[in-house]
């Protein structure tokens, strides 16, 4: 791995009508092909944002076959990019709850890894309030996988805040972080945390997120950004729907990691 790589963020703001959701992410996949990216990440809950939180349990897929699996492995080999598929709800081991799963699929529409979200997302402040595990079950393995980007190591959203998640990745040269933060979590922390991760592991890191106000009355932070392994911006997105694209230059990795080899000099 020794060229540059062009890599895009899908930026959306999905509503409850899942036909609507997968049209706009059709449409973004390909500005991002366009604009030369080889690999393209959708946001969190990309084909369902609803005040409903069981509507997601109605559109549960078995893992390995059903509407939304289909529709990301067909973007995939007709864009003839790697696809990093937001996350949709597959079916675990309680009726009850889904599996909040990424996917990803290559260039010929092969499907290479899923994680399924491990840390689950709960907050209470005034009216607003979300308790994932109501209808979410965690996962509980972490996923990397070698892409032509390099190894890649998958994470969604409030996963940003466990650090040592990503250090059981191990030496990546890219994070990719689909998410749905809420606006009054990503005004405070977002950008923050994101650039944390890239500079403790000197890595890219990519976050593809929901931004904007949702027909349910939601609003999400959106700032869709990529980042390189020095913590500086490379490209970024308030909101409103859209792509994000940056070139990943392995060069710059060995760069910070020879110049600084943090990684070389951990203890713990």
């Amino acid at each position: 791995m020794s060229s540059v790589h062009r890599i895009a963020a899908v930026q959306m703001v999905s509503g409850p009508d899942v036909a609507a959701n997968l049209a706009a992410a059709e449409r973004l996949i390909g500005e991002a092909a366009a604009a030369g990216a080889g690999l393209v990440v959708l946001p969190e809950y990309f084909p369902l944002i609803t005040a409903d939180e069981t509507a997601k349990l109605r559109l549960c897929e078995p893992d390995g076959e059903g509407p939304l699996q289909a529709f990301l492995q067909d973007a995939a080999r007709r864009h003839g990019v790697w696809l990093i598929g937001g996350t949709i709800p597959l079916a675990g081991s309680d009726p009850g709850r889904v599996k909040n799963a990424i996917l990803v699929f290559d260039d010929t529409g092969q499907r290479v890894a899923r994680y399924d979200k491990i840390h689950l997302f709960g907050f209470s402040k005034g009216a607003e309030r979300y308790d994932e595990a109501a209808t979410i079950e965690p996962g509980r393995e972490v996923v990397t996988f070698d892409s032509p980007c390099g190894k890649v190591g998958l994470s969604v959203c409030y996963d940003l805040r466990f650090p040592e998640l990503f250090r059981a990745m191990g030496e990546v040269d890219l994070i990719v972080l689909p998410a749905a933060f809420t606006y009054t979590t990503g005004r405070a922390h977002w950008e923050i945390l994101l650039r944390a991760r890239a500079i403790e592991n000197q890595c890219y890191v990519l976050a593809s997120a929901q931004g904007g106000v949702h027909p349910s009355g939601r609003r999400t932070y959106g700032d869709s950004l990529i980042i390189d392994p020095w913590g500086e911006v490379l490209a970024r997105r308030a909101e409103g729907p859209g792509v994000v694209v940056a070139d990943l230059d392995p060069a710059r990795i060995a760069e910070v990691r020879t110049s600084l080899p943090a990684l070389q000099h951990r203890i713990l």
